[in-house]
């Protein structure tokens, strides 16, 4: 979050940012450079509670979806297992 300020910062300071908007390029890099490892951790802890990473998608459904993969973000990983792969918690070194 502070480097997506910053980012913003900086494109007001240089003059790149979009008039009434208030961010432009290096903001919406940095956008895209966290957007893909974000996906991936969000898509590896529906793996941990043994639900498919399209389940994501259930954001798209206003409010309830929301809260339902939030419930799912704080859902305990399933022990052992599953058809995704061994549960991180029990790795052994």
């Amino acid at each position: 979050m502070i480097f997506g300020i910053a980012a913003m910062f900086l494109d007001n300071i240089l003059g790149i940012a979009v008039e009434g908007v208030g961010y432009g390029l290096l903001y919406g890099l940095y956008t895209l450079v966290v957007f893909i490892p974000g996906l991936a951790v969000v898509v590896r802890r529906l793996h941990d509670v043994e639900k498919s990473g399209w389940m994501f998608f259930i954001i798209l459904i206003p409010l309830i979806g929301v809260i339902w993969l939030l419930v799912l973000m704080l859902t305990d990983s399933n022990p052992g297992e599953n058809k995704y792969g061994p549960n991180p918690k029990e790795a052994t070194v």
